[in-house]
């Protein structure tokens, strides 16, 4: 039942909301426009304000009334309060006689949001579902949204730029939508509606009077014209995510990166982009090292970088990740587009760049001719999956046990995890480095109660593992991701391709292969290095297969597995070496790939990309093809958007992925 709330009532709520030990955050002016701050009063509101927004423009002018709510949308929402753009995570403490782990700081005070938009509530909503629907959740989040209090307002003005209506996100704060109370002001009273217990505990507390029917019905014709202003605006949903994906290399893409400053503006305000980044900070005056969080944007340099390569280099490539994962693939990840129509990305773009616009030619155009072999990019259906306890960016302190030096830049680091630990191969851990840094890297075995992550050192962190000495210890989350399909690999032939260093991901797989013939009757191992000098693992290969020639051996092999046959190339070869010179695919065209064996495929892409055409020449259907990818990854938990992949995270719907799932996407410029 709605009731009419006075002015002064709606002061006394706020007072009621401090009293019970909110911090207020409403919508106040500051530095010419209209954020989200804390709240001493109804005097902090902008009231008697409104906004004026076009692409790239935003001003305040004055209203002709004493509205509290009479804007449309600032640059800021809750976003930042619910998910503040610095955060500090954890703390680690390795000085002293008992290291360990502690979170940064204590549980903030509760939030009540004040003057919540439909979009905004919408927004929320959308949150909700990145930081809590996955695999893992975030426990700061989820706390502060938990018991955030929420003060809906219906949108009566909608702005020049909204289209929210076009979304179906507003301009209506709908009944069901998870508000405590609802306001929709009325002259110089609101309407209020009640959404929550809570809601209503407070309701009870201020002064009401009852609302008439004539009140619903101004409400009503007030959205309805809300509504109407908003038409022709925005774009058609009705099989947007396919109509992007299937479009692009479209010329748009380059039209627009060519006004694109890639300054990221867009998705500073945007209420629902979540990419961030995790650094390490170690004030000279504290005995521990805080592991913090940054917003960050997926138009930076950084964010799509690893291993001193760049996967998205150009604006183009910029623009076309950050809008088809909008209003693309969100849609597969989390079960609805990522965009809300506030139309803030819009006004603040510094050139004017109008998303609406840019979907709109896509969408009134041909798809042009493929000029690549990626084909078509299938989308899949919106995932759930199994919930995984605890905060997972919060590392164990684990005990480096062994140290083994595989190559010259490269070691074996066996750690011991303080309690139980289960893992399945292919799966992968963030190893770290209090006051250095955190790097993803793949389980490369078990041997007792240690687990085995080979480390080749590429950089700050990785070099710093790989000078660990037993009895260090190491910052260990995990294990992470998807694994190698060893059950329906049962009964097959089995080959694995390897290049490099992706020998490490292989090596739990293959382990299990050789231990146990009767589920695995043939095996087959096709390894290529860079040199002799770069042969991974060398006496655990002539262990598995006797028959293969490295030169002098160094150590004595085990019993050989007869089932298992291992073939290896170099490059280059070196004097002594008696195996094959060349790369990789070399070893598959020697011998026939059979079309119903399954593969397991790991290295660079480069090479990656060589052995899938080798593949599919043989006539190799692409769910016979498994292959382990690779991308910055800082959370490994889908939170932080950094190993974004067109419909997929690396880090939760990979590393291993089905060949097939990938169509259209791998080896596409861009991603």
């Amino acid at each position: 039942m709605s009731a009419r709330l006075s002015r002064g009532g709606f002061d006394d709520l706020l007072r009621l909301l401090r009293e019970r030990g909110y911090r207020v955050v409403g919508p106040t002016i500051r530095d010419g426009a209209i954020v989200y701050d804390e709240l001493d009063g109804a005097a902090s509101l902008p009231i008697g304000w409104t906004d004026e927004q076009a692409p790239g423009r935003y001003r305040l002018r004055r209203r002709d009334d004493d509205a509290y709510f009479g804007y449309v949308v600032g640059p800021q929402g809750p976003r930042r309060h619910l998910t503040p753009p610095v955060e500090p995570l954890v703390k680690i403490r390795l000085r002293g006689p008992s290291p360990e782990v502690e979170p940064a700081a204590p549980a903030d005070p509760p939030l009540a949001l004040i003057g919540v938009r439909a979009c905004e509530l919408a927004a929320m909503a959308i949150t909700d579902r990145v930081w809590t629907g996955g695999p893992f959740v975030d426990p700061r989040y989820a706390d502060r949204r938990g018991r955030a209090f929420v003060v809906a307002v219906d949108c009566l003005e909608p702005g020049a730029l909204c289209f929210c209506a076009a979304t179906r996100t507003g301009p209506e704060v709908a009944d069901g939508a998870d508000f405590d109370l609802r306001l929709t002001e009325q002259g110089g009273a609101f309407l209020l509606e009640v959404g929550s217990a809570r809601g209503q505990e407070l309701a009870d507390a201020v002064e009401l009077e009852v609302a008439s029917a004539d009140d619903e019905r101004a409400r009503r014709r007030g959205l309805r014209a809300a509504e109407a202003a908003m038409r022709g605006r925005g774009f058609d949903l009705e099989g947007l995510p396919q109509t992007l994906f299937a479009n692009l290399e479209h010329p748009r893409w380059q039209e627009v990166a060519e006004r694109c400053l890639s300054c990221g503006s867009c998705t500073q305000v945007c209420p629902t982009c979540f990419c961030h980044r995790v650094e390490e900070r170690a004030p000279l005056d504290a005995d521990a090292a805080e592991r913090v969080r940054y917003w960050d944007s997926c138009f930076t340099d950084e964010h799509s970088r690893i291993h001193g390569a760049q996967f998205r280099p150009q604006t183009r490539e910029r623009y076309r990740q950050w809008l088809t994962h909008k209003l693309g693939s969100w849609v597969s990840q989390f079960g609805s587009s990522g965009c809300v129509g506030c139309g803030r990305c819009v006004a603040w773009c510094p050139v004017g760049i109008d998303l609406t616009a840019e979907v709109r030619a896509i969408q009134a155009s041909p798809r042009p001719p493929a000029d690549d072999a990626c084909g078509e990019v299938e989308l899949p259906a919106a995932r759930t999956y199994a919930k995984v306890a605890g905060d997972p960016m919060r590392p164990q302190l684990a005990a480096v046990t062994a140290v083994t030096r595989e190559l010259g830049d490269t070691v074996t680091l066996h750690v011991e995890p303080a309690g139980p630990f289960r893992h399945l191969p292919g799966q992968f851990c963030m190893l770290s480095i209090p006051e250095v840094g955190e790097v993803p890297i793949s389980i490369s075995g078990q041997e007792g109660a240690a687990i085995l992550h080979t480390v080749r050192a590429v950089g700050a962190a990785s070099r710093a593992l790989t000078e660990l000495r037993p009895g260090d210890r190491v910052g260990l989350r995990g294990p992470f991701g998807s694994a190698w399909p060893l059950d329906q690999a049962k009964g097959r032939n089995v080959v694995a391709v390897a290049g490099g260093l992706g020998l490490a991901p292989l090596r739990g797989a293959l382990r299990e292969l050789v231990a146990r013939p009767e589920d695995y009757p043939s095996v087959r191992l096709l390894y290529g290095a860079r040199s002799p000098e770069d042969i991974l693992y060398g006496p655990e290969l002539l262990s598995w297969d006797r028959s293969i020639r490295f030169g002098p051996e160094t150590v004595a092999p085990a019993a050989r597995a007869g089932h298992v046959k291992v073939h290896v190339t170099v490059d280059r070869g070196a004097p002594g070496w008696t195996g094959h010179v060349g790369v990789v695919t070399t070893l598959m065209r020697r011998k026939p790939m059979t079309p119903h064996a399954l593969y397991m495929v790991c290295g660079p892409e480069v090479m990656m990309r060589f052995v899938l055409a080798e593949l599919a020449r043989a006539g190799v259907p692409a769910e016979n093809i498994w292959l382990s990818m690779e991308r910055n990854m800082k959370c490994a938990a889908g939170l932080c958007g950094r190993c974004q992949y067109g419909p997929y995270f690396i880090c939760k719907d990979g590393p291993v992925f089905r060949r097939d799932q990938l169509a259209g996407i791998f080896g596409r410029e861009g991603f």
